[in-house]
């Protein structure tokens, strides 16, 4: 027997709400000051003005500071989802151009002090997003915390900021060998912020690729620069993100251009290619971590 109007519709409404695959892309550094919050911000506004769906995790449970730099004043936070009293979807807040940010609070616990009930909480609360969602961004915190190991382990892309400074090449390195030698991280894409040109962000980009091919067997892509630019200060200073801002500007340009290298990237295919096999990751990380 055909099926009726009404089953098609039926079977199109289940189809519809088949949880799509998600890009998870972490963004680190080894040391703070090398602007990677900045760097994740516009690498999401950018990939918003594009089309994509993009939702901005502050990950950087002791310091967040993503909602200060976009002049947000959110309610709520990750803690009230932890905590029972939130879902994820209504602490979210808007940000430029349709980027969606989960903030964070200071003083969260870390992943690996979570009970059995938050962990469950965190796959259901991740796993309702599942469909509303192309690219999930998370700005780690800066060094090598367990909350960094965790976020980065989970997350299917790992993006390194570095600029040209001995501290900066040195703690990238070392962020770079815990998560190879100790995690199983074998794939990591340097983006060199602040440079002077692109033969700089190359030059810096050979120096790390350097050490890294001597001693650890991992793969580096250098995915460009984002270049010092007075119109980027201009930006910060007003609470703006320079992409959405002033986006002819140089630095929007660059970071422009990250995004569509982005967009390019295949989803990886894993088991359950969505939002609650990333969390599954993600506490699985936070244990080993603990």
């Amino acid at each position: 027997m055909a099926d009726t109007p009404q089953d098609q519709a039926s079977g199109l409404r289940k189809m519809t709400h088949i949880p799509k695959p998600v890009k998870v892309i972490a963004i680190a550094s080894g040391k703070g000051g090398v602007g990677k919050t900045n760097v994740t911000v516009n690498i999401g506004v950018a990939l918003a003005t594009q089309g994509k769906k993009v939702v901005l995790l502050d990950a950087d449970l002791g310091l967040a500071n993503i909602d200060v730099m976009l002049g947000l004043h959110p309610q709520f936070n990750l803690l009230h989802v932890l905590e029972g009293e939130k879902s994820l979807k209504e602490i979210m807040v808007d940000g430029p151009s349709g980027l969606q940010i989960i903030p964070a609070a200071s003083g969260v616990k870390k992943m690996a002090e979570l009970s059995p009930a938050e962990h469950a909480g965190m796959i259901q609360a991740f796993s309702e997003l599942d469909e509303h969602i192309d690219i999930l961004l998370i700005d780690s915190a800066a060094g090598i915390a367990d909350s960094v190991v965790s976020f980065t382990k989970a997350a299917q892309e790992v993006i390194v900021v570095v600029c040209d400074e001995p501290a900066s090449i040195t703690d990238a390195y070392a962020l770079i060998k815990l998560l190879s030698r100790e995690h199983g991280v074998e794939r990591f894409h340097i983006i060199a912020n602040m440079g002077r040109s692109i033969q700089e962000g190359r030059e810096l980009f050979d120096k790390i690729s350097l050490v890294c091919d001597r001693f650890l067997d991992v793969t580096l892509n250098f995915m460009g620069i984002v270049p010092f630019d007075e119109d980027l200060r201009r930006a910060v200073k007003k609470q703006r993100a320079v992409v959405e801002f002033l986006p002819r500007s140089k630095s929007a340009t660059a970071f422009q251009h990250l995004a569509k290298k982005i967009d390019y990237w295949p989803v990886a295919k894993q088991p359950r290619g969505n939002m609650e096999f990333f969390v599954e990751r993600l506490i699985q990380a936070s244990l080993e971590a603990g």
